[in-house]
């Protein structure tokens, strides 16, 4: 008997799919998604919730997706972004969009602050022992952390490249060593770095103390060194270029009537009709 396939790794599956066959479709939302860095630096990581969420909605059959966002004047309770819900099956999952440049990216905040001194209790400099590492892994700490389902959008903004690259959580199940590292980069808290069986780096554990500061602190990784760990739904890096009529929409938009954005709208949902029929949706 054939094991169920995990709900999100069926998602992935199904939107690389859609991707090799429709790559315009991708490469379109990614640069409209990457152009908005030039409103604000950090204006892109809200938009993509809602791009890719609409995206999910017009062209993947069997799928719906919702904004979860935050809840109103409040900071959200959990780390998820967006709902998708398979229609065959009826799963619903829960995921966290990440809209990063290439380099270091952030798997959790921990926003329990669980996984830093559980790894500071262990007193060792470098832990080899798998039946340590195994104990660690299994904490609740750690549960937590390897079920959130992340989708991290990455962006090499001086190539004028991106990619869509899921980390493989099944990654951390192999690692060999744990090594607490003190120096270098004027570094004020010690980190604790996975490494695999070659030495190689998968993520990493940063400061988790009552003063840390939530966007530093966690498990992070590295879309350059951990490279052979993710798992790329665009297969492999695609070129995008900024839309600047986008920005334009944009800043008319906001000091436009609701009749004018009505009327836009009507306009962009026949594109996207256009779009469907001439991809063969």
């Amino acid at each position: 008997m054939m094991a169920e396939l995990n709900p999100y790794k069926d998602f992935t599956q199904r939107l690389k799919l859609l991707i090799s066959k429709h790559p315009t479709l991708i490469t379109m939302t990614l640069s409209n998604i990457f152009t908005t860095r030039l409103i604000g630096n950090k204006t892109h990581g809200d938009l993509a919730e809602i791009a890719v969420s609409e995206f999910i909605n017009q062209y993947m059959y069997d799928f719906t997706s919702a904004h979860v966002g935050k809840d109103r004047y409040r900071a959200k309770s959990k780390e998820e972004d967006i709902s998708i819900k398979n229609d065959i099956t009826q799963q619903e999952i829960f995921v966290s969009l990440k809209a990063y440049g290439i380099g270091p990216l952030q798997l959790s905040t921990d926003k329990n602050a669980g996984m830093f001194p559980r790894l500071l209790a262990e007193g060792d400099e470098v832990i080899h022992s798998r039946e340590r590492i195994r104990a660690i892994l299994d904490d609740t700490a750690f549960q937590d952390v390897q079920k959130i389902n992340i989708l991290p959008l990455v962006y090499d903004e001086k190539q004028k490249r991106c990619n869509i690259l899921v980390f493989d959580f099944e990654a951390m199940r192999k690692t060999a060593a744990i090594e607490k590292v003190t120096s270098g980069q004027g570094r004020k808290h010690p980190i604790f770095r996975f490494l695999d069986n070659d030495g190689g780096y998968i993520c990493e554990v940063r400061y988790g103390g009552a003063n840390a500061n939530a966007l530093q602190r966690g498990l992070w990784t590295h879309t350059r060194h951990a490279i052979k760990h993710f798992n790329s739904l665009t297969n492999g890096w695609i070129d995008y270029s900024h839309n600047l009529v986008l920005v334009k929409l944009f800043s008319h938009a906001l000091v436009s009537s609701v009749n004018g954005h009505q009327r836009a709208l009507d306009e962009i949902k026949q594109d996207i009709q256009n779009m469907i029929r001439s991809e063969r949706l």
